[in-house]
């Protein structure tokens, strides 16, 4: 494991702790979740973007998230280490599939709250 990866997962971990055991709300797609990726992501994953003519990915509602590709799930609820979607944008996956792929990685904190809304539980 990179050193870059361990960081995002103790952050990750941390952003978890801090999000369900201080009493603050839960982490949502709807509020935490789809901001991020309408900003980096949806453009080529919907109907006629790259990413999604390629894998069938679309990630403009949760329901298409939770879907997943033609390939399977993205997203594993509960585990965030076991999901392709944050393998992919913390920089776990090969080079040539990182996303969102031919831009600049996500901020450390969009991959934290990406994984930490998947740990728990990628609730809508």
């Amino acid at each position: 494991m990179t050193k870059r990866a361990v960081l995002l997962t103790l952050s990750a971990l941390a952003v978890a702790a801090l999000q369900t055991g201080c009493g603050d709300k839960a982490l949502t797609y709807q509020a935490n979740i789809k901001p991020i990726l309408e900003a980096n992501c949806v453009s080529c994953h919907v109907p006629g973007g790259a990413g999604y003519e390629k894998s069938g990915l679309r990630l403009d509602s949760h329901e298409a998230i939770m879907k997943g590709t033609r390939f399977g799930a993205v997203v594993v609820p509960g585990s965030s280490v076991s999901s392709t979607l944050y393998r992919l944008v913390s920089g776990q996956a090969d080079p040539s599939i990182r996303m969102p792929h031919g831009s600049a990685s996500l901020p450390d904190a969009d991959v934290a709250t990406i994984a930490a809304w998947i740990d728990q539980g990628a609730k809508n």
